[in-house]
């Protein structure tokens, strides 16, 4: 199958997930700017939550890329990572009404965990589609930067369970963030024959 629809949904199902996100921002009570500075833990937990749909975005793109075709396997593999994305808005929320409080921050962790766990699953149902010699396969390697990510992801949900405070936890799964935002070039190197 074409891989045109997979794609379009999961643009679309994306903005969406931005677009409920911003609209759960409440405008502050008051005009003085420290009305917006009292709403730091909801800015912030946006702020993330925003990179990271943008992170998965970007290298759901790229992958895609190298990708011609998709089968019922990666079809059921992106609609999980879709899934797992969906629940950005509900934990954002939590996590920002609840000011970075250790259990909203867990629950939070444990959804970028398994939309972490949910891409590797889609990135090895596409290797398994289109062989162990496709670009794919060839981009990717070990992918040790992908299960560092997900090393983090439990750190931070288990310093948010073990009693550390909730922002010192959050601050955890920034660190994912920051090693994925700036582009992974292993795709386009292989696309570009470098």
């Amino acid at each position: 199958m074409h891989k045109g629809r997979l794609e379009a949904f999961t643009d679309g199902v994306m903005a969406i997930i931005l677009t409920v996100m911003v609209l759960e921002l409440q405008i502050p009570h008051g005009a003085a700017l420290s009305a917006l500075f009292a709403e730091w833990p909801v800015l912030l937990s946006y702020v993330l939550s925003f990179v990271y749909v943008g992170i998965y975005w970007n290298n759901h793109h790229h992958m895609f890329q190298v990708t011609e075709t998709v089968n019922g396997r990666v079809m059921w593999a992106n609609l999980h990572l879709l899934f797992w994305l969906s629940l950005l808005p509900f934990c954002t929320g939590w996590v920002g009404a609840a000011g970075l409080a250790r259990g909203p921050v867990a629950l939070f962790g444990a959804d970028l965990l398994m939309a972490g766990f949910a891409y590797t699953l889609l990135q090895r149902a596409l290797i398994a589609h289109q062989g162990a010699d496709g670009l794919l396969a060839k981009a990717v390697g070990r992918d040790a930067k992908g299960t560092l990510s997900l090393l983090l992801y439990v750190a931070g949900i288990t310093a948010a369970v073990a009693g550390l405070p909730g922002h010192m936890a959050f601050a955890l799964l920034w660190l994912p963030a920051l090693l994925w935002v700036v582009p992974d070039k292993r795709i386009e190197r292989v696309l570009g024959g470098d």
